[in-house]
Parts: C-alpha cells; sequence; structure tokens
C-alpha cells in the first residue's frame, strides 16, 4: 500500500471539498470547509482515507466546519476476539444449552398437559430461540454490509439452562468506524426489527400450542411455586385473547416455544431501551446527542427497577460508567428527518415488547 504524504492528503481533500485554511501539526491534519454537501463528501472521504490507515473526523469550531484526518493508532486486538473459531464454539455451547433447556422445559409442561415429545420440543425450542437472536444479529450485518462497515461474525453468549435462561444474547463488532449518525442509527435499528418479526412469528406459534389449565390447579401450583407467573406484553397479551386462550377460570401454561417468544420480546425491549450502547442507546445518541443520551441511560435504569429488572439496571449502570457512547466521525450533520419519524415508532414498540405486570394489562 503506497503511504499518503501532506500533498497527497492536501490535494485529495481539496479535490473535494471548498478548503478556506489548512492548518499543519505532528500528530494532526486540520481543513477548514465551506461546502453544503458536506455530509455525503465527507461518506466518500472518510471511507477513502479509512483504506490508508487514517481516520477523518468532522466537528464545529467557532462556527466553522472543520476537518481533521490523523494516522490511525495500532488496532489493540482482544486476543479472545480475534480468534475465528471463538464464535464457533459459543455457538454450539449455546445450541446445547438452548437444547437441554427446552428438554427440561417440556419435561416440566408435559405434567400438566402433553404438549410432545421433549427432544422434538426442544429442538423446535432451538430453532425459535437461535433463529430470532441470529436474525437479530444478520439485521445489523446486513446494515453494516450495505454501509461498507467490516463487523464480526455473532458471538452468541451461553447463559444458564434449567435453572435460568439459557443465553444471554449475542452481539458482533465492529472492525470499521461508523460515518455519520444516519449510519450508527441504520445499523443499530436494523437488528431489533428484524428479530422482533421472528419472534412475533414464534410468539404466535407458541401462545396457539401452548396449554391450558383450570385456576384451581393453577393456583394450587403457584403455592407451591411449581408455576411461576411471567409478566407479558402487549403483543403476547393480544395474541392470548385472539387464540381464546385468556378468561377467568382458566389459565395458561407457557411451553417452551411461547418462553422462546418471550425471550425474544424481551431482549428487543432491553435493546430498545434509550441506553448505554445498547442499539436503543446508539439511537438515542444520534437524535438527542451526548447529554441527554446520557440522561436518558438513567432514565432506562429507572424503567428497568419498577419493572423488577434489577441486575438489568445495574449492569447497564457498572458499563455506561466505564465505557463512553459510541460517536459517528461526523458528529455534525444532523439525522436525517425520515429517520427522526421512524425513532417515534422504536418507542411503540420498546412498548408494545415490554414486560407489563399483569394489573396494567388486565
Amino acid at each position: 500500500m503506497i503511504e499518503y504524504t501532506q500533498e497527497d492528503i492536501k490535494k485529495l481533500v481539496s479535490s473535494v471539498f471548498n478548503v478556506s485554511e489548512v492548518e499543519i501539526s505532528l500528530s494532526k491534519m486540520r481543513f477548514y470547509i465551506s461546502d453544503e454537501d458536506f455530509k455525503t463528501k465527507f461518506i466518500q472521504i472518510s471511507q477513502e482515507f479509512e483504506g490508508r490507515n487514517f481516520v477523518c473526523t468532522l466537528k464545529k469550531k467557532s462556527g466553522s466546519i472543520v476537518l481533521d484526518i490523523s494516522k490511525l493508532p495500532p488496532a489493540k486486538k482482544k486476543k479472545w476476539l480475534s480468534k475465528t473459531w471463538i464464535p464457533r464454539i459459543l455457538f454450539v455451547i449455546t445450541v446445547c444449552f438452548v437444547l437441554i433447556d427446552g428438554f427440561y422445559r417440556t419435561i416440566g409442561v408435559n405434567r400438566l398437559a402433553e404438549i410432545g415429545d421433549p427432544f422434538a420440543v426442544a429442538v423446535l425450542y432451538a430453532w425459535a430461540l437461535i433463529g430470532i437472536l441470529g436474525v437479530h444479529e444478520a439485521g445489523h450485518l446486513i446494515a453494516a454490509k450495505w454501509h461498507k462497515i467490516k463487523t464480526t461474525w455473532p458471538y452468541f453468549i451461553p447463559g444458564v439452562p434449567v435453572y435460568g435462561i439459557p443465553t444471554f444474547g449475542a452481539f458482533i463488532q465492529s472492525r470499521g468506524l461508523t460515518v455519520n449518525r444516519d449510519i450508527l442509527f441504520d445499523v443499530a435499528i436494523a437488528g431489533p426489527i428484524a428479530g422482533l418479526v421472528i419472534a412475533v412469528i414464534v410468539a404466535v406459534f407458541g401462545v396457539y400450542t401452548s396449554p391450558i389449565i383450570d385456576n384451581e390447579l393453577a393456583e394450587q401450583l403457584f403455592g407451591t411455586s411449581q408455576l411461576m407467573e411471567m409478566n407479558e406484553n402487549i403483543i403476547m397479551k393480544v395474541l392470548i385473547i385472539l387464540f381464546e386462550k385468556d378468561g377467568d377460570d382458566v389459565q395458561l401454561v407457557m411451553s417452551p416455544i411461547m418462553f422462546a417468544a418471550w425471550l425474544g420480546f424481551l431482549i428487543t425491549f432491553l435493546n430498545l431501551l434509550p441506553a448505554w450502547q445498547l442499539d436503543g442507546g446508539h439511537l438515542a445518541r444520534v437524535l438527542l446527542g451526548r447529554k441527554w443520551h446520557k440522561i436518558a441511560t438513567y432514565a432506562s435504569m429507572g424503567v428497568l427497577v419498577l419493572l423488577n429488572y434489577w441486575m438489568m439496571a445495574i449492569l447497564i449502570l457498572i458499563l455506561s460508567s466505564r465505557s463512553k457512547d459510541t460517536q459517528p466521525l461526523d458528529d455534525v450533520s444532523p439525522l436525517s428527518f425520515n429517520r427522526k419519524i421512524i425513532y417515534i415508532g422504536v418507542i411503540v414498540l420498546a412498548v408494545l415488547c415490554a414486560p407489563l405486570p399483569s394489573s396494567i394489562l388486565s
């Protein structure tokens, strides 16, 4: 790769932008630009320089638009993340944990009402839950690829089968720089929307195939802790009513497939919270800016406490204090109007997926 000289950089920048002034220091080159179409042009030039191991940032200084170009520092590789076999092993472990969890959940439900062979149901359960998580991450991958951002493969996080939840979700790591607010918004929103579509499909099948028992038996099982009440979300509540599995004299027992959908909705809800570096946190950051994103993070923790998700609130508090928000290279260009409108839909989806107390939904 041919190394760019300062003269090469000046020529390239001047060929794209109207440059009024140039400042050169040991660490960077600063260009004062005046251009109405700087947002589109910055995407082009930042990706060009990233391929040459330079980083471009766009900021405002004393009313002027300033383009800074500096050499990318040597990447600090996280050794365990750089191994290609790590995501494969984590995926296999997660699938095994989900199968084990589904097997024992089916046995538990079969004691109340026969829903099928435990192994067969466990396989369906694995397809459903891994499918929701996988499509969620695929949404991020496709959006990142569309915007020419390199990422890792998904890393699935094994959970605690039988005694808890079999997986704590999945994540991908960006290997490229996020150019502007529109791109960060697109990549962040693509995952929850894609995963939610699969969660709704799984929920329809899960509610339809879940058995019901009479209230007298249900109260006995609740009293002996053999059944546990789960906070439903609005989408699930509507499906339960549509399939006529909601009444004063009956109680719906959540099958493993329905539980997979419930987890899918919970993961979507958590990801849409405008907190920290969750997907919803990225959305809030590009729309509200750094100051209000920080306030939204604390508000999200308050919501989680109210819904009795204390551990998640504490986790966000710890992580948000240790790592900064994601800042696009171009933090000057505002989020496009259409995306601002879409964010209203994001808020609605978060409410629909929220695990609300039964007193609210009844």
